[in-house]
């Protein structure tokens, strides 16, 4: 999965989270389910960014 395709799924992720909150509530099973998989692909997110960052600082010496 490329950033674009990342962030798009991180996206949708984030609307089927709020329709969820909206219908059954934070609590739910169903909600807390949901924010998980959103946290996995943030953490994805978050670690593609951060090798980015290495990689240019590497460039850079």
């Amino acid at each position: 999965m490329n950033k674009n395709e990342l962030l798009q799924t991180i996206e949708r992720k984030r609307g089927e989270l709020n329709q969820s909150v909206s219908k059954y509530g934070l609590a739910s099973s169903t909600t807390l389910r949901i924010s998980q998989e959103l946290d996995h692909l943030l953490n994805l997110y978050n670690d593609y960014y951060n090798r980015i960052i290495q990689e240019k600082a590497l460039i850079s010496r």
